[in-house]
């Protein structure tokens, strides 16, 4: 039997992301994924958030991603596109790129980390004890983990088998999406009506078109089929354009449920295996990978042996809530889209209130998860938020604060008086930086705050501590997060 301290089910982006926060950590882990290889055949959803895009930066490879895909504001709520360039961040936008293009990026990065890959079958069952979890795979290989994560979907496996409820709502509507070659050409824009929305976006080849339109009723759970498609797009636009030659169909629905727990026992959910929903907004993606980084580091810590395992629950309480307004914000947008006389009433009242600056920051911030605040009590606005990416002045040079974050370690950011902290008991796994800086803290929503003396910021680059001229809470800060001191 193959060991390996975490198998993830599921090598989408969340299942990636969560196998390269380990493996920087220097954890065993192991990916199980059902397809042959990362290549898709459909180019699905595209579009990553801000918050999402600092996270990468925060690992070194943003660059990788914005490459290739396109620099918008893409935040909406009702018609109302909201501009967030003037927001504190060197990514006030978010990026439009296709999931295939995400997940070959993806592939990339993690092969050139220790992550072992098992293409080709999926998870077929498990069965855990108090030491770890057998995984029997669909191959008929076993393995056994310290840990296994269910990243494996909507559908979940892993969430079925471990018995965690799936509340939330039932779908009322569903859409088609396919990439398609068209005989005539199709009117420009997005079309609104009773049923929801419509539209079409020529692919890079310029024969092949994206097409997104909303069933006049709730299509069946099958396979949808070119037919399908043309009486869709006849029954509103009198035409189907003359479709052929699809490359993919796809049918989704506004379904929206999230799971009742993140954790049971040795088995934890992240992405879309946690949350569902209609992808209005496009927050799924940036969902998952923000679940997976902020797991990563806990899990690791749990594995090494550095910390108990009740750290796992801050996982739970911490992104459950992230998820759940997420999807509140889905639900209402969604409603947003269908354009009958009573519902465009409300478009155009929200669409107003959108454009309005204190209206704007506050929708802006939650589509983008630059104003997640994770509730480590009280104290400096900056506890519990993510940490600016500040320009330092060590005695290295300039450097950025996401820089410091590359290798996914702990960080105490001393810009007091350099030799102020003394950490030596945790000197083995948190890293300590003299700096100074002279500009304005300024975050995202909330605005000008004090300059704090000393920051302790976690891996995922939220901020766990905040000094104010003292070390009071330092120790306990450390301890809760990264271990109990090492023994002199």
């Amino acid at each position: 039997m193959t060991e390996h301290a975490v198998v993830i089910a599921g090598g989408g982006p969340a299942g990636m992301m969560l196998a390269a926060e380990l493996a920087l950590a220097k954890v065993d882990v192991a990916v199980v994924e059902r397809r042959p290889d990362h290549v898709l055949a459909d180019a699905r959803a595209g579009g990553i958030h801000s918050r999402t895009i600092e996270v990468l930066d925060q690992r070194g490879v943003a660059d990788r991603f914005l490459a290739e895909g396109q620099v918008a504001q893409a935040a909406t709520f009702g018609t109302t596109v909201m501009d967030m360039s003037d927001f504190p961040t060197r990514h006030p936008y978010s990026l439009g790129i296709f999931q295939n293009q995400i997940e070959r990026i993806m592939a990339a990065w993690i092969a050139e980390l220790p992550v072992r890959i098992y293409y080709g079958c999926e998870v077929a069952g498990f069965a855990q004890d108090d030491a770890g979890v057998d995984v029997r795979l669909s191959d008929g290989e076993p393995l056994r983990a310290r840990y296994l994560v269910g990243c494996d979907g909507g559908r979940s496996l892993i969430r079925k088998a471990a018995g965690i409820e799936f509340p939330g709502w039932d779908p009322t509507r569903s859409n088609l999406i396919a990439e398609v070659e068209l005989t005539e050409e199709p009117p420009p824009g997005v079309r609104h009506d009773a049923a929801g929305v419509h539209g079409f976006h020529r692919m890079q080849d310029g024969k092949t078109f994206r097409v997104v339109t909303t069933e006049q009723q709730l299509g069946p759970a099958g396979e949808p089929t070119l037919r399908d498609l043309s009486e869709a797009l006849i029954a509103v636009y009198g035409t189907d354009f003359g479709i052929h030659n699809p490359t993919w169909i796809s049918r989704f629905t506004d379904m929206t449920r999230q799971a009742a727990a993140y954790r049971v026992g040795r088995v934890l959910l992240a992405g879309d295996a946690a949350h569902v929903h209609y992808p209005a907004g496009g927050q799924g993606l940036s969902l998952g990978v923000q679940d997976a980084v902020n797991l990563g580091w806990k899990l690791a810590q749990v594995v090494e042996g550095t910390c108990q395992e009740s750290l796992l629950d801050t996982y739970h309480a911490e992104r459950h809530p992230v998820a759940a307004r997420a999807l509140r914000y889905t639900m209402a947008q969604t409603a947003l889209q269908r354009h009958d006389e009573r519902i465009k009433a409300v478009v155009d009242v929200v669409s107003e209130v959108a454009s309005m600056d204190e209206p704007r920051k506050r929708l802006a911030g939650l589509i983008s998860g630059l104003d997640i605040r994770y509730d480590l009590g009280e104290g400096h606005p900056l506890l519990g938020r993510r940490m600016p990416d500040l320009d330092l002045i060590t005695a290295d040079g300039r450097l950025r604060v996401f820089e410091l974050l590359h290798d996914a370690r702990p960080l105490l950011l001393d810009l007091g008086q350099p030799g102020d902290f003394d950490i030596t008991p945790w000197a083995d796994r948190v890293q300590m930086v003299d700096a100074s800086y002279q500009g304005e803290w300024e975050l995202p929503v909330v605005g000008v705050v004090s300059a704090p003396t000393a920051v302790l910021i976690r891996p995922d680059g939220y901020v766990a501590w905040v000094g104010d001229g003292t070390h009071h809470g330092l120790p306990d800060a450390l301890a809760t997060w990264f271990g109990p001191p090492t023994a002199a």
